[in-house]
């Protein structure tokens, strides 16, 4: 979700690769099926992540378990610390999904699109690790009242305020990725030539900005991350058509340089000050993975893949993904150091109970608010029949 991940429950089309390049879809034509094993490997993903934030890393979840998860999972927790590369493939997911939801759209409704999509879950989970982190019973500290109000910005990443959810730095990424892509593609008009040449001015200025180090460039283009966006938008291309060599050489160039980034982040040598070890080839293959069930799904490969459970996947990822590393700690305090319950067991349950709160935030705050909100943003105009 967002991870950042992309928002849970939007429609996917599959679009005819005989298609040309057009605007906006006849009112008329009939709602495309649903890739649902996009939903799937959302869910996929976020439960990488949450692996990570359990039982791959130190810091806080320490605390909760009252000892370190390498003693807990002695096995399993070098896995574990490779789940932070979900991150990775939501940001993958998110570029063809967004490139798809901005074809023909105009501004205002791409716009009011996302920040229905991302709000309603996000200020609501602000509002919940606030109130949980304030009682006397929890042992972990509540930012300040002031802190917690620019929370429900999506601005604190930038204004260095203490953030309320420690994976809301992936929304700022995406929110870039948003503004980019609004001003670049959906402001003149989404058409293929106009994406492509999106992609190679997008990575070559993220090149450029890497060397130049300045630190504005970093913050706008995000070379670190640029990779992943823009393989998700070449496979996009693919998804439309197969044959369209440019984009497989967009997707191609986006995974070289994204492996590349992805090491460069996550590889470290084992030592005493590392809370894990990270193989560089695991990393490749993982990067790797991630681009290739994208392009699975993008193919078409993957369509026997339509169980209808999968939407309901989809639909959880995104407040499953807010919720589930801070009102984790709590929970795994609970249930292993207050109740006793045993490490995997306790793992499990708490995965299990974060995503109950998951079902109950898109039940009763998405269901409700996000059709609202993006009828307020777009005075009842836009495609509001087809959630994206």
């Amino acid at each position: 979700m967002t991870i950042t991940p992309e928002m849970p429950g939007r429609t996917i089309e599959r679009v005819s690769t005989a298609r040309a390049q057009v605007g906006p879809r006849s009112p008329q034509a009939r709602p495309a099926p649903r890739l649902r094993a996009l939903d799937g490997l959302r869910l996929v993903a976020a439960l990488m992540v949450a692996a990570y934030h359990y039982g791959g890393r130190g810091g806080e979840i320490t605390t909760a378990w009252g000892v370190s998860a390498a003693s807990l999972f002695p096995s399993a927790h070098t896995w574990f610390a490779y789940g932070c590369l979900g991150v990775q493939i939501f940001f993958v997911i998110s570029g063809f999904v967004i490139c798809m939801s901005g074809w023909g759209r105009s501004l205002a409704s791409f716009f009011a699109s996302r920040a229905a999509r991302l709000l309603p879950a996000y200020w609501a989970s602000v509002v919940l690790v606030t109130l949980v982190f304030a009682l006397p019973t929890v042992a972990y500290e509540a930012v300040s009242p002031s802190d917690a109000l620019v929370n429900l910005t999506l601005l604190q990443q930038p204004l260095g305020v203490d953030r309320v959810l420690g994976v809301c730095w992936t929304l700022w990424a995406e929110i870039r990725f948003y503004a980019l892509f609004a001003v670049c593609v959906v402001l003149p008009g989404a058409n293929r030539r106009r994406i492509v040449l999106f992609c190679a001015a997008w990575t070559l200025a993220a090149a450029l900005g890497k060397a130049s180090g300045e630190p504005l460039l970093d913050v706008v283009l995000m070379p670190a991350y640029a990779p992943f966006f823009i393989g998700g938008i070449g496979l996009y291309l693919v998804h439309r058509n197969r044959r369209d060599a440019t984009a497989w050489g967009i997707v191609g160039v986006s995974w070289l340089l994204g492996q590349h980034s992805a090491v460069a982040d996550l590889w470290h040598p084992a030592g005493p000050h590392a809370f894990s070890y990270r193989s560089s080839l695991v990393i490749i293959a993982i990067v790797t993975a991630g681009f290739a069930a994208v392009a699975a799904i993008a193919l078409g490969a993957l369509a026997r893949f339509d169980h209808r459970w999968l939407t309901v996947a989809g639909a959880l990822t995104y407040p499953f993904y807010l919720v589930h590393e801070h009102l984790g700690w709590v929970a795994v305090n609970m249930l292993h150091q207050r109740l006793g319950i045993p490490a995997w067991a306790t793992a499990v349950l708490t995965v299990v109970l974060m995503l109950a709160l998951a079902w109950l935030l898109h039940r009763y705050v998405e269901r409700w608010l996000t059709p609202r909100l993006r009828r307020s943003l777009t005075g009842g105009a836009g495609r509001p029949t087809r959630p994206q």
